[in-house]
């Protein structure tokens, strides 16, 4: 059980406060796991910076929630893998494609099997990828500069899979559908 506070905009420390605000403007509310990271507002801040500007690449929504989940999911997030599961939906991957990386294995789409699994690899091997690990993505229409875009994108995933792992922050109901465990990859 975690000892960690779930922090409201009205409860965090002030520096946290401007991150809550801006993350309850983009979800229309505060996520659990953003209130648990606000007890440490170099980490809240830090992570607001990566997340705005992986959201502003070259990826799709729909890519970047594949990467985010086949990251909870390879790094055994239970609050990110509900999270992205649902937001994965939103942004039009399949259900088949969803429930493909919450099991461990690629999706059926060619774009997001080459995502999912250039990803997965790159957690595995801790960045250490060779030139078959890049084949796959780079054939799949994905461009050589994806790939060190991938690993921001991977930067702002494992500060959340990190912070879900250590401070274990509940499920919102409207991600229970969603839940998870480690054991159903």
């Amino acid at each position: 059980m975690s000892t960690f506070h779930i922090h409201t905009i009205e409860s965090a420390p002030e520096q946290s406060k401007p991150v809550l605000r801006q993350l309850q403007q983009s979800f229309g509310f505060v996520p659990n796991i953003a209130g648990a990271m606000a007890e440490s507002p170099v980490l809240i801040d830090a992570f607001i910076g990566v997340f705005q500007r992986v959201h502003a690449g070259s990826f799709t929504e729909a890519e970047i929630q594949t990467l985010l989940l086949t990251n909870a999911v390879t790094n055994a997030c239970t609050w990110a893998v509900a999270f992205h599961n649902a937001l994965a939906l939103q942004q039009g991957l399949t259900a088949a494609d969803v429930d493909a990386i919450r099991a461990a294995r690629a999706p059926e789409d060619r774009r997001y099997a080459a995502l999912s699994t250039l990803t997965k690899t790159a957690i595995q091997k801790r960045g250490h990828l060779d030139d078959d690990d890049l084949h796959a993505f780079i054939e799949a229409g994905f461009r050589r500069d994806q790939v060190l875009e991938l690993l921001a994108v991977l930067a702002a995933s494992t500060i959340t899979n990190y912070v879900g792992n250590i401070t274990q922050p509940p499920l919102e109901s409207q991600f229970q559908v969603h839940a998870w465990r480690a054991s159903d990859a």
